[in-house]
C-alpha cells in the first residue's frame, strides 16, 4: 500500500531525503569561528542571560541553536515548495513564480509561496501583490495566489490589500492556506493533512538508517573557555579585541 495516492513512495521519499541532504551543513560541528562569522553581539547576550536568568552557558547554546534554525528554516522552504515537481500538472520554475499549476482546462494558476501570514511587511506584501495582480491583468484566464503554510486559518479567499490608502482587491489574485491549494491540485480536500500524518514515520526512518546524518558535537564553549574560563569575558574579548580598554579585561 502507497503512502499517498498524490505522489508516488519513491518521489516522496527522494524528496525527503534531499531536504535531509539539506541539514548536512547544521549538523556539522560549528565551531568559534563559524560561530563568529556573522559577528556575535556579546552586549546582547549579556541582556539575554541577566532578562531571562540563564548561565552565559546556556544563552550560548541557544544562539548556537537560532543560526541553525535560520538554515534550517530555509530547508523547510525547500520541502514545501519543490514537492510540487512531483505533483501532476504542477512546475517549479528556475524564475518568475514558486509554482505553476495547470488547471484540466488548460488555465494556469501562478504561485508565490510563503511559510508564514506574519512574514511580509507592507512593503512586501505590496510588491508581491502588484506582482501577482500584473500577472492576472497580463494572463486574464489564469489566477494568482499567495500561498501560505502557516496561515490564520484555512482559508481560499480574494486577497485585498491597502495601496496608497485605497483598499484594492481581484477575485483572480487569491489568498490560500497550504491545504486548500493542496486541494486545488490533488482534489482530495485531505491532501495535506495525509502528507503531514505519514511525514514523521518516513523522516524517522531515513535519519535512522543514515550515519551522515549524525549530529556532531560543537566546541564553541570549549574554544572560549581557552581563551578565557570566564564566557562573558571570552564574549567581550571575541568581539572588541581591538577596542580601547578592552585589552585589560
Amino acid at each position: 500500500m502507497s503512502y499517498l495516492n498524490f505522489i508516488s513512495d519513491e518521489d516522496l521519499r527522494n524528496h525527503i531525503k534531499q531536504t535531509l541532504a539539506t541539514y548536512s551543513e547544521t549538523i556539522k560541528s560549528i565551531n568559534l569561528a563559524k560561530f563568529n562569522s556573522n559577528l556575535i553581539d556579546p552586549i546582547k547576550l549579556t541582556f539575554d542571560s541577566n532578562v531571562y536568568n540563564k548561565d552565559m552557558e546556556t544563552i550560548i547554546k541557544e544562539e548556537i541553536a537560532r543560526q541553525r534554525d535560520k538554515t534550517n528554516t530555509n530547508a523547510i522552504g525547500y520541502f514545501h515548495q519543490n514537492i510540487f515537481n512531483y505533483f501532476k500538472n504542477c512546475e517549479v520554475p528556475n524564475h518568475g513564480f514558486d509554482v505553476v499549476f495547470t488547471k484540466n482546462n488548460g488555465d494556469k494558476v501562478y504561485v508565490e509561496l510563503k511559510n508564514k501570514h506574519n512574514t511580509m511587511n507592507s512593503s512586501s506584501s505590496q510588491k508581491t501583490y502588484m506582482k501577482l495582480s500584473s500577472k492576472a491583468l497580463d494572463e486574464p484566464s489564469c489566477e494568482c495566489y499567495l500561498v501560505e503554510i502557516i496561515a490564520r486559518k484555512s482559508q481560499n479567499i480574494p486577497w485585498y490589500i491597502s495601496l496608497d490608502g485605497q483598499r484594492v482587491g481581484n477575485e483572480k489574485v487569491r489568498r490560500v492556506s497550504i491545504d486548500k491549494f493542496y486541494e486545488i491540485v490533488t482534489g482530495d480536500n485531505q491532501a495535506f493533512f495525509k502528507l503531514c500524518k505519514i511525514l514523521p514515520e518516513i523522516i524517522k526512518d531515513i535519519v535512522s538508517n543514515n550515519e551522515q546524518l549524525t549530529v556532531e558535537e560543537d566546541t564553541v564553549i570549549q574554544e572560549l573557555r581557552e581563551n578565557n574560563n570566564d564566557l562573558l569575558k571570552a564574549l567581550y574579548l571575541l568581539a572588541f579585541s581591538t577596542y580601547e580598554g578592552f585589552d585589560e579585561f
